[in-house]
C-alpha cells in the first residue's frame, strides 16, 4: 500500500472512531433500542453495526424536492395542495408489526362511509405476491394527521388495486376521479404531478413529470408510464394533470413510474359494485400501441399497409383463445367488435366493457377482431372466445409482476473517506447514516442513549 493511501485509510479510521466516541452507549443497549424501533415497523435488523450504514427503501423516504423558487415548483405545490384533502396514507399490520404502508385517495364520500382507492400491495404477501395476508389490521392516516381504522372491501391482484372503507368525515371530500383526463395527444404534452403521503409523518409529497409513449416493464398491459419519480410511500397515490384532473394511480418501478389509467380504474370499480369482482377475460395475447414498437416493425407494417392503424400483437400464448383463432405475433388488430383501434388502451377498455355486458346477459365473451398480417399483406376476421380468469388463476398470472423495492441495510466501502456513501440507486432517495439514527430516526422521533 502506498504511503498516501495508508495515511488516507488511517485518517478515515480515526474519523470513524471519533464519530463513535461522540456517543456513550453499550452495544447491547443500542441493539435493543434498534430492535424496538425497527422490528415493529417491519424493517430488518442490521447484520452488523458500522458507522455509515444506512437503511434504504423504507416507507419513510420522500420523493419531493420543491424547496426551490422555480415557477415549476410553485405550480406543483399548488396542484398538490389542491387535491391534498383527498389524499391519505394507509398501513397494514399483522399483530403489532407493520406489514406495508402506501398512499391512497378518497374515491367516494357517503354520509357514513368513505371509500379509499389504493394498491393491493397493502394486503399482499411480500414473499409471494399471489397470496393474500389474512387478518391484517388496516389504519388510515387522514389529511389532518388523525388515525382511523379501515376495512378492506374489495381487491384485485391482476390490476393491483384495493378498496378500503372507513368512517366518513365531513371535512374531507372525494377526489374528482370521474372527471378523469382524456388520453389524447394534448395529455402527452402536459405536465403531470404524482402525489403521495407518508404514513408516520403524514407529510404530503409531490413530483412532476411527463407522460411517455412506452410500455411499462411491469407485467400488466394496461399500465402507462410517466417520468414522475416516487418512492414506496407513494404507491397507490394519485397522478393528476396540470388542470387537476385525475389521470391514474401510481406504482413503483426502477427508473420509471407506471400508473393504472383512470379509465381502467373506473371500469374495475364498476365491476366491484356489480359483480363483487373484476371480470377479467383471458385472450392469451399481449398487445401494444404501434407507436411504442421498434422503428423496424413500424417500417415493415407501413410497407404492407401504408394507411394502417391498430395495435400490434407482441405475444400469443400457446393453446390460448387468440392462438386458436389464428392470431400470430406480428399481426396488427385494427378493429374490435367493429370499433377502430388506435392504441392499446382502447383495446383494454373495450375488453372490460364486453366482459360486463356478457355477464349481465349470461352470454359468452366472444370478440370479433379484424387482423392485418404484414408478412403476406393479408387481412381476415378472427373470432376469439375469451375465458374468464378465476381469482386463483389470476393470482398465479400476477405473481411477481408488481415488485416492490426491498428494505435493506447498505454499508459504505472501507475506502470511503466520509461518514457514509452517497448511493446512486434511483430508488434510494433519502436515508440517514447510522450515526444520525442514534439521535434521530427517519420519522423524526428522538432516541436517547445514556
Amino acid at each position: 500500500m502506498r504511503k498516501r493511501e495508508r495515511t488516507s485509510s488511517l485518517s478515515t479510521m480515526r474519523k470513524r472512531r471519533r464519530t463513535l466516541s461522540r456517543f456513550s452507549f453499550k452495544q447491547g443497549d443500542l441493539t435493543s433500542e434498534l430492535r424496538k424501533f425497527y422490528l415493529p415497523r417491519g424493517y430488518p435488523m442490521p447484520s452488523e453495526l458500522s458507522v455509515g450504514m444506512r437503511l434504504v427503501n423504507t416507507f419513510e423516504e420522500h420523493f419531493d424536492d420543491l424547496d426551490g423558487y422555480k415557477e415549476e415548483h410553485a405550480r406543483v405545490k399548488l396542484l398538490a395542495s389542491s387535491i391534498s384533502n383527498s389524499v391519505v396514507s394507509l398501513a397494514s399490520f399483522k399483530g403489532s408489526v407493520r406489514h406495508f404502508a402506501c398512499t391512497g385517495i378518497i374515491f367516494g364520500h357517503m354520509p357514513s362511509k368513505m371509500t379509499i382507492l389504493t394498491s393491493a400491495s397493502l394486503v399482499r404477501c411480500l414473499g409471494d405476491e399471489a397470496k393474500f395476508v389474512n387478518k391484517l389490521e388496516i389504519k388510515v392516516r387522514l389529511p389532518n394527521g388523525k388515525l382511523v381504522v379501515g376495512k378492506l372491501w374489495k381487491y384485485d391482484y391482476n390490476y393491483n388495486i384495493a378498496v378500503v372503507k372507513t368512517n366518513s368525515f365531513p371535512e374531507f371530500h372525494a377526489a374528482h376521479v370521474h372527471n378523469g383526463a382524456q388520453f389524447n395527444s394534448d395529455l402527452f404534452q402536459a405536465n403531470l404531478v404524482a402525489i403521495g403521503r407518508c404514513y408516520e409523518s403524514g407529510q404530503l409529497m409531490a413530483s412532476s413529470g411527463m407522460l411517455l409513449h412506452k410500455t411499462s416493464r411491469l407485467d400488466c398491459q394496461e399500465l402507462m408510464v410517466s417520468t414522475c419519480k416516487i418512492t414506496k410511500a407513494g404507491i397507490g397515490g394519485p397522478l393528476i394533470d396540470s388542470n387537476g384532473n385525475f389521470v391514474g394511480m401510481t406504482f413503483n418501478a426502477k427508473d420509471e413510474t407506471p400508473f393504472l389509467p383512470v379509465s381502467i380504474l373506473l371500469k374495475c370499480f364498476k365491476h366491484f359494485e356489480i359483480f363483487g369482482r373484476v371480470v377479467q377475460p383471458w385472450l392469451g395475447l399481449r398487445v401494444g400501441s404501434l407507436g411504442t414498437q421498434k422503428l423496424s416493425i413500424c417500417e415493415e407494417i407501413r410497407k404492407s399497409f401504408p394507411q394502417a392503424h391498430g395495435i400490434y400483437v407482441e405475444m400469443v400464448s400457446e393453446g390460448s383463445p387468440a392462438a386458436t383463432s389464428g392470431i400470430k405475433v406480428g399481426d396488427l388488430i385494427s378493429t374490435l367488435d367493429g370499433v377502430a383501434l388506435s392504441n392499446a388502451q382502447e383495446f383494454h377498455e373495450l375488453i372490460l366493457d364486453k366482459a360486463e355486458c356478457a355477464l349481465k346477459h349470461s352470454q359468452g365473451m366472444v370478440f370479433k377482431v379484424y387482423v392485418l398480417r404484414p408478412s403476406d399483406c393479408s387481412g381476415f376476421v378472427a373470432t376469439v372466445n375469451g375465458e374468464e380468469v378465476a381469482m386463483t388463476k389470476q393470482n398465479s398470472f400476477s405473481n411477481y409482476r408488481w415488485p416492490v423495492p426491498e428494505v435493506e441495510w447498505l454499508y459504505p466501502s472501507t475506502n470511503d473517506s466520509s461518514d457514509f456513501t452517497m448511493w446512486q440507486d434511483p430508488v434510494t432517495y433519502r436515508a440517514a447514516p447510522l450515526a444520525e439514527l442514534y439521535v434521530k430516526n427517519p420519522s423524526g422521533y428522538e432516541l436517547h442513549y445514556e
